[in-house]
């Protein structure tokens, strides 16, 4: 117990010291982390150890690609190709409908790639389509971020759920299934959520205008379609290619093809490439402006990855607590089936922060437990498998890097990340526990 009342006043500090005295959330993730390790018993070499490595960690899985994806979006918006895809995207959705099309885009998108990539690569097109509809930018956030988040959790081959149906021994092709039906209604829940309070936040994006070149001007050639989504597109058919090489079936084999796939589907491999075709889109513009370009990404970029980077220390030093363990000794929670592992997974991830943690920590500690939970059989061990992932998404909050993704690539505030994304991921998870209890309850 004394280590959740120590997560709760650390919790409570992070959030009045960002949304009420404006304190930057690299400096209270900081301070929260250092402070958590001492109270978690820790000497100072071990807390400073944590913290280091929780950083280099996530940076290490992100900020790279933080950098390129932010490199893209500057392209995309200073060559007017942010205009050309809303225009696009309008023309085949309608202007009422856009903010779907972004919820359904980030549900595909998320199956192959990580959430918080494709946020990355997607954000340039939600600030885009929102100076183009009038729609607060805090709709386009969380519908995208809700579409992302639910095949994140639900769908292999994400890796969360892909461990999970290892370590259960769930039949794999199940819950592939079952995920896809679970995870619809989630990603809309997200939606529906979206609409109301972006109807009670107003956020205008903030559009960069450095430079004559860069300026809005209608008489100003545009580039194709075609060469405006390029830069976004191209890296995600080559990742999720190379999810497709890595399954187990191995369906291009195992030789040239494979290798090609698997080096060039990496993100950040990937991501260059789109880089490469957004500087495509500036070849008629001088290399001083590119450079420019770049260096006004880089900074933005550099902001996003500090915070990022001090999310994953804070939640490496609670996960070196073991909280994983001080939750599965809690035997009052076994007699609950499916709704003992949302409440784990939910648990780990509200404490720790990271998803695909909370899944894999959580199948661990549920395995043994499947028979006393009646659990054991084909579809239970699947709809225990999508369970935890209800669990993992509830909630995305201050020590998650995917919630510092979100507000600060959609210009929000701790306050107003908390209101939208917070709150969507609640009832996100809430809806898919009560879908998977509906599902057992028919066919368990």
């Amino acid at each position: 117990m004394t280590i959740f009342i120590f997560l709760a006043i650390t919790l409570v500090f992070i959030v009045v010291a960002t949304a009420k005295f404006n304190i930057h959330p690299l400096f209270t993730l900081i301070i929260s982390a250092i402070a958590m390790g001492f109270m978690l018993g820790f000497d100072g070499h071990t807390v400073l150890a944590k913290i280091s490595e929780g950083f280099g960690k996530t940076l290490s899985g992100i900020g790279i690609i933080i950098a390129f994806g932010t490199t893209i979006g500057i392209f995309l918006e200073k060559s007017h190709s942010t205009r050309v895809m809303a225009d696009t995207i309008l023309n085949w959705v309608g202007m009422k409908r856009s903010a779907l099309a972004m919820n359904l885009t980030g549900f595909v998108i998320s199956i192959p790639v990580f959430c918080d990539s494709g946020f990355v690569i997607l954000s340039s097109l939600n600030k885009a389509l929102s100076k183009k509809t009038g729609l607060s930018l805090v709709v386009f956030a969380v519908s995208l971020a809700a579409g992302l988040y639910a095949t994140h959790v639900f769908v292999p081959p994400t890796p969360g759920p892909l461990a999970a149906a290892a370590v259960l021994e769930a039949n794999l092709g199940l819950v592939m299934i079952l995920g896809l039906v679970v995870a619809i209604p989630v990603s809309l829940a997200g939606y529906l959520w979206a609409n109301y309070i972006g109807k009670k936040i107003k956020i205008v994006p903030k559009v960069h205008n450095e430079g004559n070149e860069s300026a809005e001007q209608l008489n100003e050639p545009v580039p194709s379609a075609r060469a405006a989504f390029a830069p976004l597109v191209i890296p995600i058919v080559l990742i999720a290619l190379k999810s497709v090489a890595d399954y187990p079936t191995h369906p291009f084999g195992e030789g040239a093809v494979f290798h090609v796939l698997d080096f060039i589907g990496n993100p950040v491999i990937a991501l260059l490439i789109g880089v490469g075709f957004a500087f495509n889109l500036a070849r008629k513009v001088s290399r001083k402006t590119q450079f420019d370009w770049v260096v006004l990404a880089l900074k933005d970029a550099g902001i996003i990855i500090l915070v990022t980077g001090a999310g994953g220390a804070f939640g490496n030093v609670l996960r070196a607590s073991d909280i994983g363990s001080m939750i599965g000794s809690d035997t009052a929670l076994l007699q609950t089936g499916l709704l003992m592992a949302f409440i784990i997974a939910a648990i780990l991830k509200s404490a720790q922060g990271s998803s695909t943690v909370s899944i894999i920590t959580t199948a661990a500690i549920i395995a043994p437990l499947l028979a006393s939970a009646g659990l054991d059989n084909t579809m239970g061990k699947a709809l225990a498998v999508l369970a935890i992932g209800a669990g993992a998404m509830t909630v995305s909050h201050v020590n998650d890097s995917y919630f510092w993704v979100v507000a600060q690539f959609s210009d929000m505030d701790v306050k107003t990340a908390l209101r939208s994304q917070t709150m969507s991921t609640l009832f996100q998870g809430m809806t898919g526990l009560a879908i998977i209890l509906l599902i057992h309850g028919i066919f368990g």
